[in-house]
Parts: C-alpha cells; sequence; structure tokens
C-alpha cells in the first residue's frame, strides 16, 4: 500500500490575467503534477471548484497547521 501525500496548499499572490478564476491572497489546494512543474505550472483547484494549470509564479507554498490542512482538504 502507498502512502498518500499530504495535501499541498498555495497562496495566490496575483492573478496575471485569471481574475476568472483566481483570488488574490486567496489559499488554494494544488495537486501534484510533476509534469506541469517541469513546465513551470502548478495544478490548483480553483474558484469553479475544478483543477487546472496555471503559471507557478502566481504562488508560493504554504505550510498549514495539520488542523487546518485537513479542514482545507474536506472543504472541497
Amino acid at each position: 500500500m502507498t502512502k498518500r501525500a499530504p495535501p499541498s496548499f498555495v497562496l495566490c499572490l496575483r492573478t496575471a490575467g485569471f481574475r476568472a478564476s483566481l483570488v488574490s491572497r486567496k489559499i488554494y489546494r494544488a495537486l501534484p503534477d510533476p509534469d506541469a512543474r517541469r513546465r513551470g505550472l502548478l495544478r490548483v483547484v480553483d474558484e469553479s471548484g475544478e483543477d487546472y494549470l496555471f503559471p507557478e509564479g502566481l504562488f508560493v507554498a504554504i505550510d498549514l497547521p495539520r488542523t487546518v490542512a485537513r479542514a482545507f482538504a474536506r472543504a472541497g
């Protein structure tokens, strides 16, 4: 059995042309996508609740306390 990676969270620093999909200063869940990362992209669950690729430079990775990360993960 493989162990699942803990959810990753990012803070949106700017929307840069993605204002319909992202909100500045909002925390988003980032999904693992090594191929996208190699191309400078990040797979993020956006305002629609779906995951899309966005330029990695729009975000900064953040560490959340375990209880907060679980609450975010349960919320969607």
